[in-house]
Formats: C-alpha cells, sequence, structure tokens
C-alpha cells in the first residue's frame, strides 16, 4: 500500500464518508486544496456504461462558462487561405505539412490540435503520437472543422473534450480551486447536463453510479448526483 503523508491524511479526516450536497462538497474541495500549487478541481464519474460496445461509448466535449482557468495553447493544420484565417483567429501555431512533420519529429507545445477535415488524410499518420496524449483531432471533439474561428475561440474560453474510460469512468478538470463554489458549481452543472444529454443510446439501468470530486492532491468527496441533477441555476449564474 502506497504510504499516505500526514497533509493527506490530515485532510481526508474532514471529509465525511456521506454524499454531499454540491456547494457544500466544492466549499470542502477549496478547503482540502492545501498544496503549494494552484490546484485543479476534478470530478470522477462511474457511469453505467461498458465501453466495449460502440453503443456504450461517451466522448463528447463540454462548454465549461466559467472557463478552466488554464491558458490553452491551441494548433491548427491548414491549407490555402484556411492557415491566415487560423492565425487571424487567434490560433498559437498554425501550419500545414511542414507542421505535420514537425510534430512527428516531436513537437508538442501545445493543448488543443485543431484540423480541417481536407488535412485529415495527412494528419491519420499521426494517430499513434497524439492519439495517446488525447490530441488527435476528431469530429465529436469538435476539432476537425472547416469553422475555424469558432473552434479556437470555444477551445480558449474554456470548451474541453472528454471520454468515459474503458472502465466507465470519466475523469474531466473542470476549474481550479481558486474558483469560487458558485463558480465551481456551474461549471459541475454543465458538465452534467452534457453527461445527461449524451447518454449512450446502449446504456441500460441506472446511468449515474458514483460522482466524486477532487482537488489535485486533495482526498475525494462524495457528491450527492440527484442533488446535482435537480439543481436549476439561475440565469445569472
Amino acid at each position: 500500500m502506497p504510504k499516505i503523508s500526514r497533509r493527506l491524511q490530515g485532510l481526508q479526516a474532514k471529509v465525511e464518508d456521506k454524499d454531499y450536497e454540491p456547494l457544500e462538497a466544492l466549499a470542502l474541495l477549496k478547503d482540502t486544496a492545501t498544496a503549494k500549487f494552484t490546484e485543479a478541481a476534478e470530478a470522477h464519474i462511474r457511469l453505467g456504461i461498458d465501453p466495449k460496445y460502440t453503443d456504450q461509448q461517451l466522448r463528447t466535449t463540454v462548454a465549461l462558462p466559467k472557463g478552466t482557468g488554464q491558458i490553452v495553447r491551441v494548433a491548427v493544420i491548414a491549407r490555402g487561405e484556411k492557415v491566415n484565417e487560423a492565425s487571424n483567429a487567434g490560433a498559437d501555431i498554425v501550419g500545414s505539412e511542414e507542421l505535420i512533420d514537425e510534430i512527428q519529429k516531436g513537437r508538442m507545445d501545445f493543448d488543443k490540435l485543431i484540423a480541417t477535415p481536407d488535412v485529415m488524410p495527412q494528419v491519420a499518420k499521426l494517430g499513434k503520437l497524439l492519439g495517446p496524449r488525447g490530441l488527435m483531432p476528431s469530429p465529436k471533439g469538435g476539432t476537425v472543422t472547416f469553422d475555424l474561428a469558432g473552434a479556437i475561440a470555444e477551445f480558449k474560453a474554456g470548451k474541453l473534450e472528454f471520454r468515459a474510460d474503458r472502465t466507465g469512468i470519466v475523469h474531466v478538470m473542470f476549474g481550479k480551486s481558486t474558483f469560487s463554489p458558485e463558480d465551481l458549481l456551474v461549471n459541475l452543472k454543465a458538465l452534467q447536463e452534457t453527461i445527461d444529454r449524451n447518454r449512450p443510446s446502449g446504456a441500460k439501468g441506472r446511468y449515474w453510479r458514483t460522482f466524486y470530486i477532487a482537488a489535485t492532491m486533495g482526498p475525494s468527496i462524495k457528491v450527492n448526483i440527484s442533488a446535482l441533477r435537480d439543481l436549476k441555476l439561475s440565469e445569472a449564474g
């Protein structure tokens, strides 16, 4: 068994074995984020799906209304006029075949890679490099598109791509521990609604199994799923 640090033991003692109301859970997440760096707020959600079946897979995007708290470096692979369009729209790195070559040689100084549909046959050869890092452009992830300005703006503003892993668990960063509990709740609610809206057609029985949140170096805090799903946030939120 890995040794639990005294710091984490102390934090775990603050967390009761119960389903917390969403806002109470988020306040506790902030209270247990005591590392020397700004910790991320993470959600770990077990769903009643078996992703080995294609009709039980979940892969989609969520637009976090309060952003991610991170600076997102966006790279774009395109051709012709679309290269200038990407540059003008605020992409950090833009290129065509030469950028594909650079990535093949190990260039990875970006957080999100967007490609236009016409270059995807060439981008496909980067699959082995980009796939394991979750950087491979995909239509489902909103990263294969001709609407470069829209995609760049969305990802820089807080749009995230996520998927259920092979055990049916979703791991998503939904903000920073420095956000207010209210802002974290707005993002968490957006995540819950996205997961409900994209329920796989083959999902049978109880869809939501367990829902935990945690700071990067903090203990897991169990969230009352029904309370979160029933929650109605005001338009001002």
